[in-house]
């Protein structure tokens, strides 16, 4: 079978391209990317938030094509069960699925209003009432599943599929200068300690301004 192709998009700005390429590197497959240039129409509805659900990124693994990110991490799972994608539990992996579904679907008002970008760092920014009730229900999922599961990720000792799906929420909070409690601080400092998440990080610092649309989401 040939090596996967994991097509992607921008690493700066690209919130689901982040959560697909976490979930196959936390899964340990053996892959390649496929970067689709800046001006694809794909990458800019990514980039410009217009669909949660698209064909970026897709996953090419044989005769299988995966696009989805939530699709992904189910393939993966089922392919490389050993990794802890999901959990073991019956409960917990109903409980991961669920919270995973509701990032995937919601929290809209925080993502239009905190658009991803790693590179940029936004100090004393002014979160207006609707994001800031996304936030909320976030940082109640993640002191939740801290606290049932024991930490020190959402689901337990290892990162899995709820942490990347949440991953591009962490690098939000950092570069708009979310406040959070201690608890919710130090699971996005262990998030972005994880070595997938610094590689990520250095790629994305690197990459080229390229994208003039997304100068007026910030």
């Amino acid at each position: 079978m040939a090596k996967p192709v994991l097509t992607i998009s921008s690493k700066n700005y690209g919130a689901w391209a982040l959560r697909g390429w976490l979930m196959c590197r936390l899964a340990g497959l053996d892959f390649s990317e496929k970067v689709i240039p800046p001006d694809d129409p794909a990458m800019k509805a990514e980039m410009l938030l217009l669909s949660s659900s698209m064909l970026v990124p897709s996953l090419q693994h044989g005769s299988v094509k995966v696009w989805d990110t939530l699709a992904i991490g189910e393939y993966l799972n089922e392919i490389k069960p050993k990794a802890g994608l999901l959990p073991d539990d019956v409960a917990a992996r109903a409980h991961c699925r669920a919270i995973c579904g509701e990032m995937h679907s919601g929290f809209g008002s925080m993502r239009g209003a905190l658009p991803m970008n790693i590179k940029a760092h936004f100090k004393n920014f002014k979160v207006w009432s609707r994001a800031q009730a996304d936030i909320d229900r976030i940082v109640a999922i993640w002191r939740e599943c801290l606290k049932a599961y024991g930490g020190p990720f959402l689901f337990g000792k290892q990162p899995g599929m709820a942490d990347a799906m949440y991953a591009p929420v962490v690098t939000r909070f950092l570069s708009y200068d979310v406040a959070l409690d201690s608890v919710c601080a130090a699971y996005c400092k262990r998030v972005m300690e994880l070595p997938a998440m610094k590689e990520w990080v250095t790629a994305a610092k690197q990459e080229p301004e390229e994208i003039d649309e997304l100068d007026a989401e910030f």
